[in-house]
């Protein structure tokens, strides 16, 4: 998956520009903020993982299957087997979760696309889990393909040339993103040598100070400023296309950009 470099500096250092506000649709509820659990979406917004599925396989229609992710060594065609056997394949899917078993994902991945041409695997993908998977079940969709399909959305977004921008997803997915890295930070980021601050940007909590999680302990500390969805693609390891500005020592901001975040 997505790796990192020194030269990763500059891509992460510099924040995007303003950007032209995601259409949000009729009937649009913002969400309360609830800072004590992971609220759910609102009714309008349990959909977002179900309209980054739908661009996403629109994307990979328009990049065919050779295009380049920021999945390391990944192409679209790759992602696209990737998707499927996440929802569909048990035995596969065993290969994301436990690393020994990585070179057998790469075998079902290969066997995934030599079965099916690649605009019949973008269908597969766009039209969701078959009724058997798990991811079938009703009220799974929001909790896990939300961050996965936003993601790998953006690995293929930014991983075009010149890359596409970041998007303005509005404050309801930016709020729910950023309880959910409250809940997964530490995990996402138990591999970095150095502390890590998560500081979210453009809000400040009920005392005026700017919203913060505490990622990974330590006595050296690099502080990770920009919205939710920019943390959450570093938190991802996307590293090189991740928005965001770290404040730090520059050995430290090395040494978190050269560590192995979470995928």
């Amino acid at each position: 998956m997505a790796g990192s470099s020194p030269d990763d500096v500059v891509g992460v250092a510099v924040m995007g520009s303003s950007l032209p506000r995601r259409p949000s649709g009729p009937g649009h509820v913002p969400l309360a903020r609830r800072r004590d659990r992971l609220a759910p979406l609102p009714s309008t917004l349990v959909t977002f993982a179900q309209s980054e599925r739908a661009e996403l396989a629109d994307l990979l229609d328009r990049v065919g299957p050779e295009a380049p992710t920021l999945c390391e060594g990944w192409t679209s065609h790759d992602l696209a087997a990737h998707l499927w056997i996440r929802e569909t394949d048990p035995v596969g899917a065993g290969g994301i979760v436990a690393r020994p078993l990585a070179g057998f994902l790469e075998r079902r991945m290969a066997e995934t696309k030599a079965r099916w041409p690649y605009d019949e695997l973008v269908d597969k993908v766009r039209n969701g889990p078959a009724r058997f998977s798990v991811f079938a079940i009703p009220g799974v969709d929001e909790g896990a393909n939300t961050t996965e399909y936003f993601v790998h959305h953006e690995d293929v977004r930014r991983a075009t040339d010149p890359a596409l921008p970041p998007r303005e997803l509005g404050d309801d997915v930016e709020g729910w993103l950023w309880r959910r890295l409250k809940l997964l930070a530490r995990a996402q980021f138990r591999r970095s040598p150095v502390g890590v601050v998560l500081e979210r940007e453009g809000t400040v909590d009920e005392h005026g100070e700017p919203e913060t999680i505490r990622a990974a302990a330590g006595t050296r500390i690099v502080t990770a400023v920009g919205r939710p969805s920019e943390l959450t693609l570093l938190a991802h390891g996307r590293t090189s296309a991740a928005q965001v500005r770290l404040v730090g020592e520059p050995d430290d901001v090395e040494q978190l950009l050269r560590s192995e975040l979470s995928e």
